[in-house]
């Protein structure tokens, strides 16, 4: 793979000013070379750029800045050319085509990312975090993003593998001499690693849940009874008209979604129809999807009009909500008028007149613990590298019951090594094919 050269349109395909195409592999600079009108490329430093044209059997193809980096200081540390041309799509699809008959072939999704991670560029965290940076949409991702792929997350588990490592080769060398019974492993000193290593690990996969909220955005239902208020509260929180608000009971059939952002993370907002029994079988069907709403959110607002509600009433309400497990806030909307008083804690708003709606939206901040990950060094946002912590996790407790058992060494390396292979596998120093393909390719074509 790493023999041949590839080629691809590494900007948003569409029209615009300028597009870039990127060409990588042995024969990158050979190729272009053999349609640019200009200087030598491959006679100029690496990281220098050239104008000139792009020429075949004497037509002009465009007028082009070319950008040249050669190997190993590249991103794949192949040679690497960059076409910067007129971003016209008739043109874009004729310097390819012209460099594909002159050697290149097109590039599959992720490949040059691909060639960044074989040629020992990053490890397998830092490519996926290229993917998750030109995905960010807000703040918190993109910070998040950044610190896994300068490598955060990596060193990480590079720290808890070394640790690992080196009581498993002690174990291993005992294996070697179990006719002798002799004990290189300290049982005491590894029992204490296994415990540290533990209570690293469960911090990480205990960060999951908010890295995926701020990887992905932070579902957020907004359920209530008919007519409490739930699209007038949506609409003051995205700060438009999005929902249609009416006196009528039921106005919300569906479910309406949109989304936002406070204080860096992504938040989309359902609101959706009325928690009650109907027989209109339009209506029931919002509810049904209501319902199925809710057991998808990562957090619930469930409003209710303080001014027709009682404290026996919305304890009937809040029946279904509780059986959900899932984190809510409980928001009494019409605040600016009379209503009763309730011992479960109530954060006050009014929809109407905007009263307590940024208080709202910093206590949604406060209850996904944003301010704990501002302090934190890594995060995990990948569901792969959740799941491998997972299995490490369960083998390295397994390792530590088989300790305090007094368990053999065979059995005892064995749950070490799945230990070993599980942090591996997530940055990459332990692949397979099927493994690597999967992941790249969910990449753009040209990255």
């Amino acid at each position: 793979m790493r023999t041949d050269t590839i080629v691809a349109l590494s900007t948003a395909p569409g029209i615009s000013a300028i597009a870039v195409i990127r060409l990588s592999g042995k024969e990158a600079i050979t190729i272009t070379n053999s349609l640019f009108k200009g200087k030598d490329l491959s006679q100029q430093p690496s990281h220098t750029i050239h104008y000139g044209s792009l020429q075949e059997n004497g037509e002009i193809l465009d007028e082009v800045l070319i950008s040249v980096f050669k190997e190993p200081t590249s991103f794949t540390k192949e040679n690497i050319i960059e076409i910067s041309c007129h971003g016209s799509e008739f043109i874009i699809q004729k310097i390819i085509k012209a460099l594909i008959r002159n050697g290149a072939r097109l590039a599959e999704a992720g490949e040059f990312t691909k060639r960044a991670f074989i040629n020992g560029q990053f490890d397998l965290t830092q490519a996926e975090a290229i993917a998750d940076l030109i995905h960010s949409d807000s703040e918190a991702s993109h910070h998040a993003a950044l610190n896994q792929m300068r490598g955060g997350f990596s060193k990480k588990i590079a720290a808890l593998r070394e640790q690992l490592i080196h009581f498993a080769s002690l174990i291993e060398l005992e294996l070697d001499f179990g006719e002798e019974d002799v004990e290189f492993a300290n049982r005491d000193d590894l029992q204490k690693l296994l415990q540290e290593l533990l209570v690293t690990i469960t911090k990480l996969t205990d960060s999951f849940q908010m890295g995926n909220a701020i990887k992905n955005g932070v579902p957020t239902v907004i359920a209530g009874k008919p007519n409490a208020g739930k699209s007038t509260l949506l609409n003051a929180l995205l700060n438009e008209e999005k929902a249609i608000v009416s006196d009528i009971p039921g106005t919300t059939r569906d479910f309406i979604e949109d989304e936002i952002h406070i204080e860096g993370i992504r938040f989309r907002f359902i609101d959706t129809a009325g928690l009650r029994n109907t027989t209109d079988t339009v209506e029931a069907i919002g509810v049904q999807r209501t319902k199925e709403k809710l057991k998808q959110a990562s957090i619930i607002i469930y409003l209710f009009d303080v001014s027709q509600t009682t404290q026996a009433d919305l304890e009937e309400e809040l029946t279904e909500i509780n059986a959900l497990s899932i984190p809510y806030l409980l928001v009494g909307n019409k605040a600016d008028q009379k209503h009763s008083t309730f011992t479960m804690p109530v954060h006050y708003i009014s929809a109407t007149t905007g009263e307590g709606i940024e208080e709202l939206k910093q206590l949604l901040t406060r209850s996904i613990h944003t301010k704990a990950y501002k302090a934190s060094d890594t995060i995990v946002t990948n569901l792969r590298h959740y799941q491998n912590l997972k299995l490490a996790q369960d083998s390295l407790s397994q390792a530590l019951l088989s300790l305090s058992q007094g368990i053999t060494g065979d059995l005892l390396a064995m749950d070490i090594r799945q230990a070993l292979f599980y942090l591996g596998q997530i940055t990459g120093e332990i692949t397979t094919d099927d493994l690597l393909s999967n992941i790249f390719s969910k990449f753009c074509i040209g990255k």
